[in-house]
């Protein structure tokens, strides 16, 4: 399946984050892309920035592409694919939902005659450093997961798994960046507070969470056995890693993924 055309329905937070990640490396020309958004001034915006058309109606977005990502807000999800013209527009086409907590399931009802994947970006896309993970609906064939994974990829990495695991992924991938966020102004507070710069204490911890997180992708090596590299004995990071043990910082971080998890699964409730 060579992917011709992209649309992107609901071009916010995420959608735009795929978008800028999709043209700025290059896979796909801004005449290949076609975004929708909900307000003209936010559709001029997105035309002047990127060189993408842009309209106001889904429809229009639809017809024009034979992969369409919906990155609209998952309440928002039921009432844009229940549209009969968009419906239409979207048989014989192949959706990949980004709506957190949107199961396969519930977009089959909604759309039965059209090919269906659920995918979870996240915001790193913006520099091509992404985590995406896809499961794929019924009837899905491998051609169509290999022309999402291709579009994926061309944003960072990219997983197939099955759908079990997607409100975890979500916790953990999509909400993550901010959990590390947290955790990198923390760390440059610390740093702040024993006297460095600001600006040096926040280039320190995110250099150094970049460079940490790159070793562990690069080496295969599991994160405990990079620690135990790096912890000689009556050293300064045994101190550090003890007091950490004292905040019982790793129950609260494995307790914010299990509780982000169980808000996740309900994110595609209408009602919620």
């Amino acid at each position: 399946m060579g992917v011709k055309r992209i649309a992107i329905i609901g071009c916010g937070t995420m959608g735009e984050a795929i978008l800028k990640g999709l043209l700025s490396q290059r896979e796909w020309s801004a005449e290949e892309v076609v975004v929708s958004a909900r307000r003209p001034e936010r559709a001029e915006t997105l035309t002047q920035q990127y060189g993408v058309e842009s309209t106001i109606n889904n429809t229009s977005a639809a017809a024009q592409a034979d992969v369409v990502i919906l990155a609209v807000k998952p309440q928002k999800a039921a009432d844009i694919l229940t549209d009969e013209t968009l419906k239409e527009a979207l048989q014989g086409s192949l959706l990949v939902s980004i709506c957190a907590g949107v199961t396969t399931g519930q977009l089959a009802e909604w759309l039965p005659e059209t090919a269906l994947i659920r995918a979870m970006p996240n915001t790193p896309c913006l520099i091509g450093e992404g985590m995406t993970v896809l499961s794929r609906g019924p009837g899905v064939t491998e051609v169509q997961v290999d022309a999402t994974v291709q579009i994926f990829s061309s944003v960072g990495r990219c997983r197939v798994l099955e759908e079990r695991h997607m409100d975890a992924v979500t916790a953990l991938s999509a909400s993550g960046p901010a959990f590390g966020f947290v955790m990198m102004e923390a760390l440059a507070d610390g740093g702040v507070m024993m006297g460095l710069p600001r600006d040096v204490a926040v280039e320190l911890s995110a250099q150094m969470m970049q460079g940490a997180g790159r070793l562990v992708l690069h080496s295969g090596l599991h994160p405990a056995a990079l620690k135990d590299d790096v912890t000689t004995p009556a050293g300064c990071t045994i101190a550090g890693l003890l007091m950490m043990e004292d905040g019982k910082i790793r129950s609260t971080l494995a307790r914010t993924i299990q509780e982000a998890t169980i808000v996740a699964s309900r994110l595609g409730r209408k009602d919620s």
